[in-house]
């Protein structure tokens, strides 16, 4: 039986004055795969950074829940657009991947943490590149190396912010077959403005344009779905 990990209550959020997200409410479950779709500025990114503690609402709340009971927080894995990345950052795959876990200050990893991201580094099919710096790495291989970042600590919740952008379509399919297989073991929310992809892979949709739509089931007309889409 699935049950609730983050639930959105009547959130709005701000800058200066202009209105990003209006009222928006929204349950996300623990095997979930929920599309988030909506026009550039529609507000999108500014939910995803609300869920991810970046940025506080001007109203309403974000609820976390593991195994039915609420907790303060949840590990949530985090894929940022890709423009975002500093390909000129002088750091390896290897140590790009070592990032996504969480250590305390002063202190090495652990044996079990090393081994943590050998297993990634394996399952993502990323030993030929550990040691090779990101600058070097085309779109899809970096692409994948931010992947395993997202995944090396086991994450409860995967966010992934325009995960298509600047990778191939041959890549496109391999990431969605590597998201069909995570998302075994932990939800996921990919945010995209590209509507067929995101249809053709996820299980229900939110259509994000300041105010939300949730679609339990993906597979409602197109027509529909634009209307949520262009709907200032």
């Amino acid at each position: 039986m699935s049950n609730t990990i983050i639930d959105i209550k009547n959130i709005t959020a701000k800058y200066s004055q202009k209105i990003a997200l209006e009222n928006v409410s929204l349950k996300v479950l623990d095997d979930d795969y929920l599309g988030i779709i909506g026009p550039n500025g529609g507000g999108k990114t500014t939910l995803m950074k609300i869920i991810l503690g970046m940025m506080k609402p001007d109203s309403g709340s974000v609820t976390f829940y593991r195994d039915g009971k609420k907790t303060d927080n949840i590990n949530i894995g985090y894929l940022p657009q890709y423009t975002d990345i500093d390909r000129k950052f002088p750091i390896s795959v290897y140590d790009v991947i070592l990032s996504g876990l969480k250590k305390k200050l002063f202190k090495k990893y652990t044996e079990e943490q090393l081994n943590q991201v050998q297993q990634t580094i394996i399952d993502m099919e990323l030993e030929e590149l550990q040691h090779n710096h990101i600058g070097a790495l085309s779109g899809g291989q970096l692409q994948r190396v931010l992947l395993a970042r997202a995944i090396v600590s086991n994450p409860e919740v995967l966010i992934l912010d325009e995960p298509n952008t600047y990778i191939d379509k041959r890549f496109q399919e391999q990431m969605y077959e590597m998201l069909n297989e995570i998302n075994k073991y932990c939800a996921i929310i990919i945010v995209s403005h590209d509507i067929a992809e995101i249809m053709n892979n996820v299980k229900h949709i939110a259509c994000v344009n300041k105010s939300l739509h949730y679609h339990a089931d993906k597979n409602m007309p197109m027509q529909k779905l634009e209307e949520h889409f262009l709907r200032i």
